[in-house]
Parts: structure tokens; C-alpha cells; sequence
């Protein structure tokens, strides 16, 4: 593969390469791969792709497990800007480059003392990737990612730049927040951080029926709480993390590494295997993975206790649904895999997250319960996640937009009241389309031009 330099600064692919995501079932072949390292870079890009009649899409780290990346356009990596350019100590106000990811962000932070309020156990994902999907951790309390951004600059598609914040233009900021990369390239963000915390993090088994009776009480009782449960399994597998005054108190090497490595991902990897070779086995299995999670206690920075490390690879569907329903999702999903004789070696997951206000944000307006289902790469998954989307379907679900599922615009637009204020602003930003692709033209359908004022 040849490589040349654009006059204009930008790192060329002649032949792009073919892209993969990060689980490696998504999957495409972009006409030409662009990287730029600065946001002048970033507007010789949309405008050698204006030149060239190319759609464009900005792609992160490939954490997302739907197509919303893939191209057979023109592919902008955003790996060359990751520099942290300003920091406020006072103000907690910090501004990044847009492809720093969350793991090298948090590590910047705690060098001026200070971190993100809340993230999610994958801290591999670019900013900009995290905020454009809605991505979110756990908290009742607490909101998304997204919602921690405080000013965003963007490059259009005709190559100019535009500084988007709530007290610039309120109805343009609360699309740009969840812009599913369909407004602009996002060259850099400002968040609101707050100083330096440390985590008491408990994870424990419990009854499951026990869990899902007090989860309510459990969501609102703790600053972040979710909890796993296997299918055929009447345990649930808890995680709490609180704030605490006490001294960080990080795990000594080896044995950070024997639970975090070897348990929680070599064998629960071999557990799948198992599991893929022989189906019938997984029930027995899946009780085996529950009765070997015993009680856990750390206490220590709070980037240290978000973050998990991920070595088994898989496909991922998640739901938001309004909190209260998180309960009955639950049991309806389980039921299901009983009923249905589905193979499932992966634990649904259930997690909270306060309301916000950006339009297509899947906490809008609500608070909300998150319920995410999982398949172990090889196996076949679709049957099982289309089953538990008409679950979702029927409690109003809202899916994660970094995550798989099978809605379209016309499915999707009655279940968020702003859909067609965030259409409006994707028109007036990108009318031409540059920004679209087949998952796009799908699940928000073709850009509709402004009606004459």
C-alpha cells in the first residue's frame, strides 16, 4: 500500500485499507483513509472529499459493534489528535483534542488532579466516538458522557469550522452533543471535570430475585450500581462503587493481573469456547462462570475502578428503557432464553443513567435503565438479539446507538420527541449529506433540505 503526503498536511492512503471494528464483525473498504493531526488537516480533508464527490465518515477507535463507522467513502481516523491542549484547574474545565481516547484522557486529568465525573468500563473508545453515541457509564444520578461537554468545535462539510456551545445556540448544541457523526467532524471538545475522587468498589454476589426486587432502592442508594446476570443462573453478580475519603489503595500487580487477566477474561474465554464447541453444555457452564465470582473489595483513583479490561471478544446490543422497567426487562430477557432454547454464555448486563436534554441522547427527557445483551464471537447471535429488541420494543426502548439493532428512522423517530429538531440542524450543518452512509440513510434516513423560510 502506498502512502503520500497532501500539500495541505494530511496523512494519504492511495489504497485504503479494509477496516475492521474492534470486535471484528463490522467491517468495510474505504475509497481513501485520511489522518489528520490538526484541525486545518481535518478541513483539507472535507474539502479534498468536497473535490473528490465523496461521503465521509470520522472514525475512532472501532468500539462500536454496528456499521456506524464503515465507509465505501472517504474514512477520517482521528488517531493523530489526542493531545490534551488546555486545562483549568480552577474551572475543571479541559480542552482536548477529539481523539484522545477515555483511557489516555483520564490518565491526563489525574496529572492536574482532576477526572471525569463518570465514564463506563471501556476506556478504549476515542472522546468524540463516546459522545457521539451517548455512551454512558452507571449512576442514577448521573449522566452521560455527552452531557460532561461543554463546548465542541466542528468542522463541516464544506471545510469550515464552527464553535458549538449551549450559550452560542442552544437548539444547535443539544443536537451537536449526539451527533452520531452526522453534523461534522469533531475536531476538538471542552468538558466539565471535576477535582481528583477516589472509589470504594464492592463486587459481591446476590440473590438474583433479590437484586431486581431492590433495584430501585440499589440505583438510588449508591452513587454507581449495576449488576450481571448469566442465563440459568439465580445469582446475581453485583458492582458498587461509592465515594470515599480514603487513601487509594491500587492492587499490587500480580494480583491485579490474576483477577482482571486471567479470571475475568483467559478463563471466563475459555468458559465461552466451551460453550460455542458444546451449546447444550452452556446452563451448566454459565452456573459454574456465577458460583466462581466471589466477594471483591478495592479502593482506589476512580479511573482505576471504572475501567475494565476486555480480552474476550463479542457483539453487544443495549436498550435504554425508563428505569422503573429495568426489573422486568430483566426477568422477560431471562425468560426468553429459557423459553426459547437460546445459547447465551454472556451475562445481561443492567445499568442507570440520569436524564439529560440532547436531542438524541437515549436518557432524553428520562431517567433511564439501561439492559445490554451479549453473544460470544462465532456464535450465532441475531435470533437471540432480535427476540430481546421486541422485548425492548414493548417497553419503550431506545437503543444504544453505538450498539447493534434493527430499527430504522421510521421505527425510531416516535420514540424521541426532539427527532426532527436534531433532523433540522443535520440539514442546516450538512445538507448535501457528506456525512452520511448506509447506516445512516437507515436508521436516520436521507437528509431532508430546509423549506424556504
Amino acid at each position: 500500500m502506498s502512502e503520500r503526503s497532501d500539500p495541505r498536511g494530511c496523512d494519504l492512503h492511495a489504497r485504503a485499507p479494509s477496516w475492521s471494528n474492534w470486535a471484528g464483525d463490522q467491517r468495510c473498504m474505504p475509497r481513501a483513509l485520511e489522518r489528520p493531526a490538526t484541525i486545518e488537516q481535518l478541513r483539507a480533508c472535507m474539502e479534498r472529499a468536497v473535490e473528490d464527490s465523496r461521503r465521509v465518515r470520522v472514525v475512532g477507535s472501532g468500539h462500536s459493534f454496528s456499521d456506524i463507522a464503515c465507509t465505501d467513502g472517504m474514512m477520517v481516523s482521528l488517531a493523530r489528535m489526542r493531545r490534551l491542549l488546555d486545562v483549568d484547574r480552577g474551572s475543571g474545565l479541559a480542552r482536548v483534542q477529539a481523539g484522545i481516547t477515555i483511557r489516555e484522557l483520564n490518565g491526563a486529568l489525574h496529572e492536574h488532579g482532576l477526572a471525569l465525573e463518570n465514564v463506563g468500563d471501556i476506556d478504549a473508545q476515542t472522546l468524540a466516538g463516546a459522545i457521539s453515541t451517548a455512551t454512558h457509564g452507571t449512576g442514577a444520578g448521573l449522566r452521560n458522557l455527552a452531557a460532561q461537554a461543554r463546548e465542541m468545535t466542528l468542522v463541516l462539510a464544506d471545510g469550515s469550522t464552527l464553535v458549538c456551545s449551549a450559550r452560542a445556540d442552544p437548539e444547535l448544541w443539544r443536537a451537536a452533543r449526539v451527533g452520531l457523526g452526522s453534523l461534522g467532524a469533531i475536531a476538538e471538545i471542552t468538558l466539565s471535570c471535576v477535582p481528583g475522587f477516589t472509589l470504594h468498589g464492592v463486587d459481591a454476589p446476590a440473590p438474583l430475585e433479590e437484586v431486581l426486587e431492590r433495584f430501585e432502592e440499589l440505583a438510588l442508594g449508591n452513587d454507581h450500581f449495576e449488576f450481571f446476570v448469566f442465563p440459568h443462573a439465580k445469582t446475581a453478580l453485583t458492582r458498587t462503587n461509592n465515594r470515599t475519603e480514603l487513601p487509594p489503595r491500587p492492587p499490587r500487580r500480580l494480583a491485579a493481573y490474576a483477577n482482571d487477566v486471567l479470571l475475568a477474561n483467559r478463563a471466563f474465554g475459555l468458559f465461552c469456547r466451551a460453550g460455542r464447541r458444546f451449546p447444550s453444555q452452556i446452563p451448566r457452564l454459565n452456573r459454574i462462570v456465577t458460583a466462581l465470582a466471589g466477594r471483591r473489595e478495592r479502593v482506589d483513583r476512580s479511573a482505576a475502578i471504572f475501567a475494565s479490561p476486555r480480552l474476550v471478544r463479542f457483539t453487544e446490543m443495549e436498550y435504554a428503557v425508563p428505569r422503573a422497567e429495568v426489573p422486568t426487562a430483566v426477568r422477560r430477557v431471562l425468560e426468553l432464553v429459557q423459553q426459547r432454547g437460546f445459547a447465551v454464555p454472556f451475562p445481561i448486563e443492567a445499568r442507570t443513567v440520569a436524564p439529560d436534554d440532547a436531542f438524541l441522547s437515549t436518557a432524553c427527557g428520562r431517567d433511564s435503565g439501561f439492559v445490554a445483551v451479549h453473544m460470544y464471537r462465532g456464535m450465532q447471535w441475531e435470533p437471540y438479539f432480535r427476540a430481546v429488541e421486541a422485548i425492548m420494543d414493548e417497553l419503550g426502548g431506545r437503543p444504544h446507538w453505538g450498539k447493534r439493532h434493527f430499527q430504522t428512522a421510521a421505527t425510531l423517530r416516535a420514540r424521541y420527541p426532539d427527532w426532527d429538531r436534531f433532523q433540522s440542524a443535520r440539514a442546516r450543518l450538512d445538507p448535501h449529506g457528506r456525512f452520511a452512509n448506509a447506516w445512516s440513510d437507515r436508521v436516520l434516513g436521507p437528509v431532508r433540505a430546509l423549506s424556504p423560510s
